[in-house]
């Protein structure tokens, strides 16, 4: 009966994963509703049209699957090459975001071309995975030995951070820094030269933290938000209430009350709140569950690249999956009240070209590593099969 069952999930003999393709295009597909359910309230109040976020969010949505139908078809080659320059381009857009970006609610996040506004920390995200990738690949022997291979990574990292952290954008130097640390880790890097960083690294945070009084508020406000619920607190306790009206099943789609100008940003960084009131605790763990599945499919296209020989992909793949995954945990996080507010999308979901677009590249990468993990596998089934029939040929004695 389990193989039976097995024989029926797996997509080995299929040409691409299927279900890779169900968690994207869902989440993608949710997303939408959600942005449209969220915003119709605030778009209406903005600019006279109710359906004008959600309009634009299909645009990006379409605009997403295009560019990954274009990426899906670049080699992974290409990629490997223009890493090195990808994390040119990353340091650059850093650069320009903080001279010429658009200021939105204190923050220097967005470079501003006409129609669209770019941002430049989701552009840095995919350079950033793409160039460690590389590195991992070029300097695998040397990152596990020394210290000065492993030190490289966090020292681009280091920079790359303090760059974001004059935006400032702290969500995305925590996910960011997740992910070079993961990917380190899934090298095959000594595990007590992490605990180590960490040491140092969490030491610091705490310095900063206790430095500024409003950087310690802020974060120590999430665990009492109802003691100032009008003020540091107002976000998180609108979110909460949301999760609570929403029960088992949800008030149904369309019938949140606190995307009624009570919850700020309820179609970007607190979608999740809605939907949670809206689809209940059901419909929140579905979402997770979809979450869930997709960075599990993308650790195991990243490990069958690695066994099969392809590092790169296999790194690619890894970082992938980390900022996927963190930058969902940490947004959903935020939402229910267990990590201080942290101004991080959710990844397919929230209203936002940049991320849509980002994450629609990201998914186009996976799609072709596995395309060229299962070409290769198809290639070295019969030689496999061909030299397990010839031992057995050679086993047989001569009568």
């Amino acid at each position: 009966m389990m193989k039976t069952s097995q024989a029926r999930l797996t997509t080995k003999h299929q040409s691409f994963d299927g279900w890779l393709l169900l968690a994207t295009l869902s989440l993608m597909l949710i997303g939408w509703v959600m942005v449209t359910s969220a915003s119709t309230e605030i778009a209406a109040s903005l600019t006279g049209n109710p359906y004008y976020f959600s309009i634009r969010h299909g645009i990006f949505v379409i605009a997403a699957i295009g560019v990954g139908l274009v990426a899906v078809r670049l080699p992974l080659d290409w990629w490997r090459q223009k890493g090195p320059m990808m994390l040119i381009v990353a340091l650059l857009l850093l650069f320009v975001v903080l001279i010429v970006g658009r200021e939105i609610n204190g923050s220097r996040r967005w470079i501003p071309l006409g129609i669209i506004n770019v941002q430049a920390s989701e552009v840095a995200k995919l350079c950033l995975i793409v160039y460690i990738a590389g590195y991992l690949e070029r300097y695998l022997p040397d990152v596990r030995r020394t210290w000065g291979a492993f030190m490289r990574p966090l020292a681009v990292m280091a920079l790359i951070g303090f760059l974001l952290i004059l935006e400032p954008d702290y969500g995305a130097v925590v996910v960011l820094t997740g992910c070079v640390m993961g990917m380190l880790l899934l090298s095959g890097a000594p595990l007590w030269r992490f605990l180590l960083i960490l040491a140092v690294v969490g030491s610091g945070a705490v310095m900063l933290a206790v430095a500024e009084p409003y950087r310690l508020q802020r974060i120590t406000s999430f665990a009492n938000p109802w003691a100032d619920q009008y003020n540091t607190g107002y976000q998180l306790t609108q979110a909460l209430i949301a999760f609570g009206r929403g029960h088992w099943f949800g008030l149904g789609l369309g019938n949140s009350v606190q995307k009624l100008f009570y919850l700020p940003e309820a179609h970007t960084d607190f979608v999740f709140a809605v939907l949670a009131e809206e689809l209940g605790l059901f419909g929140a763990m579905a979402v997770i569950l979809l979450f869930a599945l997709l960075v599990f499919r993308a650790f195991r296209i990243g490990r069958k690249a690695e066994l099969i020989g392809i590092p790169f992909a296999a790194y690619l793949c890894y970082g992938i999956a980390l900022v996927i995954g963190a930058q969902a945990f940490i947004n959903i996080s935020v939402s229910a009240g267990m990590l201080p507010t942290k101004g991080l999308t959710l990844p397919l979901l929230s209203y936002g070209g940049s991320s849509l677009i980002i994450s629609g590249l990201m998914m186009a990468i996976l799609f072709r590593v596995d395309a060229e993990v299962r070409r290769l596998q198809r290639r070295a089934e019969p030689k496999a099969a061909s030299e397990a029939q010839s031992g057995t040929q050679d086993s047989e004695p001569n009568l």
